[in-house]
């Protein structure tokens, strides 16, 4: 059996990555994460992790572009719900793996590449 409390730890630390997604570094946490560790629930975690940076970039992208393009009439209303989407989901994510341990979280409405 794998370590309750590392699983805990590992997964947490992939879905609070994006609390420092300012950095495109973020994501590398992770990505070590997926390729270090055996543990099969924790390598889900990190995966739903990744695909939801990715997600986070490109629905930032789509933002900005629409912000520029409506000088910046669109980003009033558009960047709370960004900055919504980009804080909600994953501290449910954290909390759903500090809860249970045996599952991993999935991200609703999320594009998954991996």
């Amino acid at each position: 059996m794998y370590d309750p409390d590392k699983r805990k730890l590992l997964s947490s630390l992939c879905h609070g990555s994006i609390f420092i997604s300012a950095s495109v570094v973020s994501v590398g946490i992770p990505i070590a994460i997926l390729i270090v560790s055996d543990d099969p629930i924790v390598k889900e975690n990190a995966k739903e992790a990744i695909n939801f940076h990715f997600n986070v970039w490109l629905y930032g992208i789509i933002v900005g572009v629409i912000s520029f393009l409506t000088l910046g009439l669109g980003g009033i209303f558009l960047v709370p719900l960004f900055l919504l989407f980009n804080w909600i989901p994953p501290i449910l994510a954290i909390l759903k793996s500090l809860g249970n341990v045996n599952e991993s979280y999935r991200y609703p409405f999320i594009f998954r590449l991996l």
